[in-house]
């Protein structure tokens, strides 16, 4: 009597956004095989019901790789080919397959139309219902090794377990990565990424829900700078051109111990000798105007406007015609090299996000595999590739898990 050939079985480790991809793709071409999501918590998905303020930010409207991969600190290099298998066309194609409609927004921020993450939540629980996926919750892998060709899990009850193959999607998980070292894989020491900028200075404080829809910052000293649109806090400033910053320089500024000056343009159309002439036309046709009630720049709010007389030390009471060239020549620098010290740093809403994790080389952008461990595959900001905010961190994570999943379905094929 023939013996019956047994079950082959997937392991999924982490159910965020790539891991449940990843999952759902291989069950739909392998749909014998026996996939099973492993979560440490007691809930899945819990970065997609946060995005975006609980609409979750799905994609970006950004569809041409070359321009895609430019939103990436790191990783530009390495997710080219990705990107041309898997991109945010792709993406809003396998949502409205499912009978999820995408909308954009004027950033090329991209929600699903009833502006809940719970949507996408939904869309995803479903589909792996119907792909008899398991799902297994407060389930922490403690232990893992390659032994007979297989993958051995140790959970956190001591119990162990055999895969044909295994995705690592646990996000910034430190146990994770130093069990991945532990394998031999090279991990890149991971620092924070997409935070805001902690400022001491109480009157700025006052500001705070005050936007400027597009200034220029850079650090002094590094080649760090960005341009959008920024947002005065409760504890100094944020908004995308912040966090393009941290972003970039997520290194840079923890080697700095988030403690550096920022210099900012508050009006990037103007040089210092056009903004200077301009003021100085003002002196003369406003002349009789007080200067704390009549702002010649609509991007400035009357509250910001009269923060930066201050900073300035121009005395609210006086008149246009007042302003000596010196009082003209100190506003100008306010308005275009506005200089803050930085002091610290804070997460970004829930939206965390690590620069770190596998190191590049370790991986096979072609199929999401480490090089040298057969069978091992990683899905999401497990790799040390990470993005400015936009919905490009979700991206990758569909873009990892839609290869990865093909791969792992290859893999089980042979």
């Amino acid at each position: 009597m023939r013996k019956k050939a047994l079950k082959k079985r997937a392991a999924i480790v982490g159910g965020g956004a790539a891991g449940f991809f990843a999952a759902i793709r291989l069950a739909e071409l392998q749909p014998e095989v026996e996939v099973t999501i492993f979560e440490k918590s007691n809930h899945v998905l819990s970065k997609v019901k946060v995005s975006g303020g609980g609409r979750c930010n799905v994609t970006h409207a950004c569809f041409d790789p070359r321009e895609l991969v430019k939103f990436y600190p790191r990783g530009r290099k390495e997710l080219m080919g990705p990107f041309h298998k898997f991109a945010p066309g792709d993406t809003i194609a396998w949502f409205n397959d499912r009978g999820v409609e995408l909308k954009t927004e004027d950033d090329g921020r991209m929600f699903p139309i009833t502006d809940s993450s719970q949507t996408i939540i939904n869309t995803f629980l479903n589909e792996a219902r119907e792909n008899n996926i398991i799902i297994k919750m407060q389930c922490g892998i403690a232990g893992l090794r390659f032994i007979n060709d297989q993958w051995e899990i140790t959970l956190q009850d001591e119990t162990t377990t055999n895969f044909d193959v295994i995705l690592i999607a646990t996000g910034s998980s430190s146990s994770v990565w130093q069990q991945l070292k532990s394998l031999g894989l090279k991990i890149v020491e991971p620092v924070p990424s997409l935070f805001t900028f902690n400022i001491k200075d109480r009157f700025l404080y006052e500001l705070a829900g005050i936007s400027v829809e597009h200034v220029s910052i850079h650090i002094p000293g590094t080649k760090l700078k960005a341009v959008g649109p920024l947002l005065f806090t409760h504890w100094g400033m944020s908004g995308p051109a912040i966090l393009k910053l941290s972003a970039w320089g997520a290194r840079i500024l923890k080697d700095l111990h988030y403690n550096f000056p920022i210099s900012v343009s508050y009006l990037t159309e103007e040089d210092d000798a056009s903004l200077s002439e301009k003021l100085k036309h003002i002196r003369h046709s406003e002349s009789k105007k007080q200067v704390s009630t009549f702002s010649p720049f609509a991007a400035i709010s009357k509250r910001h406007w009269n923060y930066l007389l201050q900073r300035a030390s121009i005395a609210s009471k006086l008149n246009w015609a007042d302003l000596s060239n010196k009082n003209l020549n100190q506003l100008m620098i306010e308005l275009l090299h506005g200089q803050y010290l930085v002091q610290g740093k804070s997460t970004f809403k829930d939206e965390f996000v690590t620069c770190g994790g596998v190191a590049l080389e370790e991986i096979n952008f072609k199929t999401y595999e480490a090089n040298r461990f057969p069978g091992l595959y990683f899905g999401g900001e497990i790799i040390d590739i990470d993005a400015i905010t936009g919905g490009f961190n979700f991206q990758h994570a569909w873009t990892s898990g839609w290869i990865a999943g093909e791969a792992m379905s290859e893999r089980l094929s042979k």
